[in-house]
């Protein structure tokens, strides 16, 4: 079976978790394949891809429908109605975004851990791991591959850090975002995250 042959297999008629169980014992019984991982380990692996996948493509088509006023603010009403301070220090960007409540905003793709910081406020946030309610103080880590839509319950202060010797803004974020998922630096992280669980 080619990889193709798998690839199409999935898309076309894919397998349950006892029929790939079945097939993964077979092949590698067939084939005398020594693994440095159990199906259970294998198959878990491949959830987190569908989930993380699903989740991608949701989001995005969701962005793509359109930045109708009722839903998703232009990119000028944003930047009026969120404003940026923006400090550095030795090696860091601090970027603090007010963001006024009950609203909704789509953040951009990540694509380098960096730490943030609501220092106000209070904010329901979506990604692929399903929704969080975050209260000021709270601060956490941001990963390669995060997008996010936020809702503000609140006024509140965002605050996030960034390890950069360079102070020009629009070179800064060129590093930071990424124009979509299949950026180098987040399918980096994907088989980083992937690998770590084998």
């Amino acid at each position: 079976m080619k990889s193709e042959d798998i690839d199409r297999q999935v898309k076309e008629n894919p397998l349950t978790k006892e029929e790939s169980k079945e097939q993964f014992l077979k092949l590698t019984g067939d084939l005398d394949i020594k693994h440095s991982f159990n199906f259970d380990e294998a198959w878990e692996i491949g959830e987190e891809i569908r989930k993380r996948k699903k989740f991608r493509e949701k989001i995005t088509d969701l962005e793509k429908q359109g930045f109708d006023e009722n839903i998703w603010m232009s990119e000028k009403k944003l930047h009026e109605l969120n404003p940026v301070k923006h400090s550095f220090a030795d090696g860091c960007y601090i970027r603090e975004i007010f963001n006024p409540a009950q609203e909704l905003l789509v953040t951009k793709i990540h694509k380098k851990e960096h730490a943030y910081f609501l220092m106000e406020g209070e904010m329901s946030v979506l990604t692929e791991d399903g929704v969080k309610h975050l209260k000021a103080p709270h601060h956490g880590i941001t990963k390669p591959g995060t997008k996010r839509i936020i809702y503000t319950h609140t006024d509140c202060v965002f605050i996030t850090v960034h390890a950069t010797d360079k102070t020009n803004v629009a070179e800064i974020e060129k590093d930071v975002i990424a124009d979509n998922f299949n950026d180098p630096l987040i399918t980096a992280e994907d088989v980083k995250l992937l690998t770590s669980k084998i």
